[in-house]
């Protein structure tokens, strides 16, 4: 069987679309903030596509809700930015740790993601109590430049870079409802007593080296440094 389209396809103008581009690029995404070291964090749920599969749109939008506020209130527990959702997991960086200087800033990027890891119980309470699905996810931390970028009309800057895109595939590494981090961040924290760092692999980003990535536990499962 053939099947004849009458309608013309529309085709984009594109003298219109770079006169659009020269525009809107100047008056639409700024960069007031250049960049800055920082450490940057990123929590994705697990199998989200299977988990949600069976849900109607409402009950899946409750159980997306419930999951990105959880890590939003607990990364802003720990000083962290919270700058967007990236479809079924949130992106934030930890401005104090700009400086590097200060070991306390970069104590809490971990308990930050240990404190997230602690709260699955918690979700998952919350989660039956709605009749929805248990939710598992992973977490990943590095230390490294972050360019800034300020787009018109929204409260909240955004960022990118290689540390970013760096952060989200080392994810990958981490079991569910783990925590794993670069080496830059590693070297940083490395003699932070209150923790354990499992050497778990590397991840080939094209040059001589590869980069190293690390699990992360507590030491001492008695000691909630979050809840002091």
């Amino acid at each position: 069987m053939t099947f004849t389209s009458t309608a013309p396809f529309r085709r984009i103008n594109q003298d219109d679309l770079l006169a659009t581009l020269k525009n809107k690029v100047i008056n639409e995404i700024l960069f007031p903030g250049g960049t800055k070291p920082c450490c940057v964090g990123i929590v994705d749920i697990v199998n989200s596509t299977s988990s949600t599969a069976k849900l109607v749109n409402g009950k899946m939008c409750e159980y997306y809700s419930i999951f990105l506020n959880a890590m939003s209130i607990i990364a802003k527990e720990f000083d962290a930015v919270v700058v967007k959702n990236l479809g079924d997991s949130l992106l934030y960086y930890f401005p104090k740790t700009a400086e590097d200087k200060e070991k306390d800033a970069f104590a809490e990027v971990l308990e930050c993601g240990l404190g997230m890891i602690e709260s699955h119980g918690t979700i998952n309470q919350l989660m039956s109590e709605q009749k929805l699905p248990n939710v598992d996810y992973r977490i990943s931390s590095d230390y490294g430049t972050l360019s800034i970028a300020h787009t018109a009309g929204l409260p909240q800057d955004d960022i990118f870079g290689p540390t970013v895109n760096l952060c989200s595939k080392i994810k990958i590494a981490a079991q569910p409802n783990g925590l794993v981090i670069g080496g830059d961040l590693h070297q940083i924290v490395k003699s932070f007593k209150s923790y354990k760092f499992d050497y778990i692999g590397a991840y080939h980003m094209g040059l001589k080296l590869d980069y190293p990535v690390y699990s992360v536990s507590r030491s001492d499962s008695r000691k909630w440094f979050w809840q002091k």
